[in-house]
């Protein structure tokens, strides 16, 4: 028996199939499927069920994954030690990010990040709140990116990161006062939004009342799932949405001729990586998070005047 062995196993109850499996450990089938072969041979139990579609894990070997499981935790906090001891950060860590965040920290901060601490193991999801949740719960995350405050996950761990405003982005010619859009003057039949269950949907809602478009073609059934498409929509259909302040630093020079800030106090988003308890990975997310919070504060309006603002709840 070793740990490759059961990161086999835990891989196939994981994807429920041998190839899948396989090609999430990086080896070939033949070489998973005699790996899991041999240690059910030498345990003498039957860990699959390898005549059902999906594969079935078996009662007993359910409890064998739940082993396997810790063993693995064991042996990844053993390695966290050592690096520690030697001053170094490492170890993995599994990361959920909402998508209206992930597309723009993902390419910057967390890549810059990684680069500096080349130990760390960084896998990364783009999950909705309430799948992040889910697996925070489970155990198949070790940390999330969420909007906050969350009532649902007010049982977890937080720590903040960044609050950044939320603005127009507009091909419409909307009427501004003193230089700035009032949620009024905006015609909500012509606003793009994101799909339901998106908090940011949610978020834009609440400040100026929005419904969903009548732009959009009668026999067009359309749901965008991110801030890029709405931004896309509005370049190409024309119309009207509202975007977080970091994706203004990915427009072009004309795109952001589109943005306009809403009148004071200018509406904000709290952004916060949340985790289900103190583990051995303590130490890479409040590295991470040190991290994040110094490497966006200097890109963001809110750190000039937080006394100019007012927060926008996700729910």
């Amino acid at each position: 028996m070793n740990i490759q062995q059961l990161e086999y196993l835990i891989a196939v109850d994981k994807y429920k199939h041998f190839g899948k499996a396989a090609q999430a450990c990086f080896i070939t089938q033949p070489t998973l499927s005699a790996m899991i072969q041999k240690l059910e041979d030498e345990l003498d139990v039957k860990i699959f069920d390898r005549t059902t579609h999906p594969i079935r894990t078996t009662d007993v070997g359910s409890q064998i994954i739940v082993h396997a499981k810790t063993i693995i935790d064991s042996v990844n906090e053993l390695r966290t030690k050592a690096d520690l001891l030697n001053n170094v950060l490492g170890g993995k860590i599994n990361l959920g990010i909402i998508p209206t965040v992930s597309t723009y920290i993902l390419p910057t901060e967390i890549f810059d990040f990684l680069q500096i601490n080349q130990k760390v193991e960084m896998q990364v999801k783009e999950m909705t709140t309430e799948n992040i949740i889910k697996s925070l719960k489970s155990g198949e995350l070790d940390a999330g990116i969420i909007s906050t405050p969350f009532d649902a996950a007010s049982e977890f761990y937080q720590d903040f990161l960044f609050n950044e405003e939320l603005m127009i982005y507009s091909s419409e010619n909307i009427t501004k006062e003193d230089s700035y859009i009032v949620p009024e003057a905006i015609d909500v039949n012509k606003v793009w939004l994101l799909e339901e269950g998106n908090c940011l949907r949610t978020q834009f809602e609440n400040i100026c009342h929005l419904k969903e478009n009548t732009m959009k073609p009668k026999n067009l059934d359309f749901m965008a799932s991110n801030i890029n498409t709405l931004i896309q929509m509005v370049d190409k259909v024309g119309g009207i949405s509202i975007i977080p302040e970091m994706a203004t630093h990915q427009l072009s020079e004309e795109q952001n001729k589109k943005v306009s800030r809403f009148r004071k106090p200018f509406p904000f988003r709290e952004i916060s990586i949340i985790y289900y308890k103190p583990t051995y990975k303590q130490k890479i997310i409040d590295e991470f998070t040190s991290f994040v919070k110094k490497s966006v504060e200097n890109k963001l309006n809110y750190f000039e005047k937080p006394e100019d603002y007012i927060s926008i709840k996700p729910q």
